[in-house]
């Protein structure tokens, strides 16, 4: 059997209490996971939502409850991302080497490669509120309408926003890992 080498001397006390403050996370991680199980139950009130008056709705208003779906789908998987990816990196070792559910991004994770995966994660949950704003731009104007042109335009441009600083991140990385491997 292998034994995962330990220290032979105790960290020193301050040095142990600043160590273990990572602990204080786990209920930010165990706070996520309860917003995850909200998302859940709103994903099957949509999707009840949906069985139950697919004959009444038009084709406008399945694809945007079909896009909300996908929206929270989205959300719960950025959730994963930094629930997973998140202990990992700052709280504890998960130890799933070799488990056939091991997503295959864990094996490489670190703070930086997380950002990236958060930024892009971001953007594609933007994409589809973009969308979905895209499509309802049609009634803008009515006296219904959710969104006016300010919205709609403020909105495309906290989008581009969110693409910009995600290319300004990946950028960032890149010239890190490439100073890295200089040195």
């Amino acid at each position: 059997m292998i034994r995962h080498a330990r220290s032979s001397h105790a960290l020193p006390p301050l040095a142990a209490l600043i160590f273990s403050s990572r602990w204080l996370q786990l209920p930010l991680y165990l706070g996520l996971i309860v917003a995850q199980a909200v998302y859940v139950l709103l994903f099957l009130k949509e999707l009840w939502h949906l069985v139950t008056h697919a004959s009444s709705f038009g084709e406008l208003e399945i694809m945007l409850i079909v896009l909300g779906l996908i929206d929270v789908v989205m959300i719960s998987n950025l959730l994963v991302m930094v629930i997973v990816g998140g202990y990992e990196t700052f709280v504890s070792r998960l130890r799933l080497e070799g488990h056939p559910d091991s997503p295959e991004w864990l094996s490489h994770v670190n703070a930086s490669v997380l950002k990236v995966k958060l930024a892009m994660a971001i953007i594609g949950i933007s994409s589809i509120h973009l969308l979905r704003t895209f499509i309802e731009a049609g009634n803008i104007g009515a006296p219904d309408s959710r969104f006016t042109e300010t919205g709609v335009m403020w909105q495309t441009i906290i989008h581009v926003t969110f693409i910009l600083s995600a290319i300004g991140i990946a950028y960032v990385d890149k010239l890190l890992a490439s100073a890295s491997k200089d040195h």
